[in-house]
């Protein structure tokens, strides 16, 4: 019995000593993805500060230009992060895959020495004390067997204490390992998105050389254009709303209280307020600027602000000259409220689906009329909105937009979180 204990521990240690030299190796692998990441992040930061400096200069089309540069070198950097995750992921699987074939052949091998050990007992069991003192001659001798008996015992229940731990962490490493691997397919359909929002930016940047001939004075006349066409719309828009009379039951919206709405994006900076702000004056026929702005460099995530169905998306930039929303979402939420997220450059989800708080929705841009990337977000009493194709415009006469009284435009502030 000795010998097979003996052998079944060495079978033990020389497996495990195999296995942690391999495991190991992943480890060290999965630190230096991890060193790598951060460095990426760092850099990441500082185009992101590149970014913000080169937006508070003279809009030029130098600076454009030099942002939509900037922007592109950290959107690699963030596709470089992202295959390095996948990198990091895999070697997180593998190692867990390692560890659970490991903690298996512990089971297969505890569960060989628990069936030795019960063997030997079953042996001295059917013995009788009177055979084994005549076995072996002396009162020492049979006391010490069944010393010895006891000994299997104890070996057997601590064996099974072991096989009980040994199940536990497989099942945990399973547990883990489902997790990873929604992760990895997490990670490679961000890849996937980054890299069209690269091409995306790359196209943006060609087009404007394309249309000013590389020629700041050619530049300023789009931009005034651009201006001339977006104010045009704004008034036409207006007058079609100030025209909606639609009656809001107060009583079907929730009270006002932060925190019934959540964050869109993981980082909060508020560039515009909603209502009569100086830009809005500025910059609307209303004098009110209907929802409120955060600052969103390209590729940043939009996440849902609440439990809801998707309404409706659409695209002013697919018929030229319509300087709007650009591409936007709509989501009806089932206490009252819609919310709108606009100036997207891709958009992840789909009329009639439904979204739950925090699920990814889209990714910031500045398409539309936007004077830089950032996200606009309005909120609407849901009885008050409506998606209707603005037939009557001019410039915007097929595409679908929406549309609502001003008694139905509601300050988002008033239900997200406090600052």
């Amino acid at each position: 019995m000795k010998k097979i204990s003996f052998i079944i521990f060495i079978l033990l240690f020389s497996f495990a000593i195999a296995s942690a030299q391999s495991v190991d190796e992943i480890k060290t692998k999965i630190d230096s993805n991890a060193e790598q990441i951060k460095k990426l992040n760092e850099e990441i930061k500082q185009y992101q500060s590149q970014i913000d400096e080169t937006g508070k200069q003279a809009n030029t089309l130098q600076n454009t230009i030099k942002i939509l540069d900037i922007n592109q070198k950290k959107i690699n950097t963030e596709i470089k992060k992202t295959e390095t995750n996948i990198s990091k992921v895999n070697l997180t699987l593998n190692e867990l895959s390692k560890e659970i074939a490991t903690t298996e052949n512990k089971i297969i091998l505890g569960k060989k020495a628990i069936g030795a050990s019960l063997r030997k007992v079953n042996e001295t069991d059917d013995a009788t004390l009177v055979e084994i003192m005549l076995g072996t001659g002396s009162l020492n001798d049979t006391l010490e067997a069944y010393k010895e008996a006891s000994s299997f015992n104890e070996n057997v229940r601590l064996h099974r204490l072991e096989l009980s731990t040994y199940k536990t962490a497989v099942e945990n490493k399973q547990s883990e390992t489902e997790k990873q691997k929604k992760k990895l397919l997490g990670l490679k359909t961000d890849l996937k998105d980054q890299n069209i929002i690269l091409a995306n930016n790359k196209k943006e940047k060609n087009d404007l050389l394309i249309e000013t001939k590389n020629k700041e004075s050619l530049y300023k006349k789009v931009l005034a254009q651009k201006q001339a066409e977006e104010a045009k719309f704004e008034k036409e828009l207006f007058d079609l709303e100030s025209r909606l009379k639609i009656k809001i039951n107060t009583n079907n919206l929730p009270a006002k209280r932060p925190g019934i709405l959540s964050w869109p994006l993981d980082s909060i900076k508020i560039t515009q307020y909603f209502g009569r702000t100086v830009d809005a004056q500025r910059l609307y026929v209303s004098g009110t600027h209907n929802g409120v702005d955060f600052r969103a460099s390209r590729d940043t995530r939009v996440l849902a602000t609440l439990d809801g169905t998707v309404t409706a998306i659409g695209n002013t930039d697919s018929q030229r000259g319509c300087y709007s929303y650009g591409q936007w979402v709509l989501i009806k939420h089932i206490n009252g409220l819609s919310s709108l997220y606009a100036h997207l450059d891709l958009i992840k989800i789909s009329a009639g689906q439904t979204v739950s708080t925090g699920d990814i929705i889209g990714y910031s841009g500045a398409t539309g009329y936007a004077t830089g990337p950032h996200l606009h977000l309005g909120l609407y009493a849901t009885e008050g909105v409506r998606v209707e194709r603005y037939t009557s415009s001019i410039n915007c006469k097929n595409i679908d937009i929406p549309v609502a009284p001003a008694n139905a435009y509601l300050d988002p502030l008033n239900y997200l979180p406090g600052i």
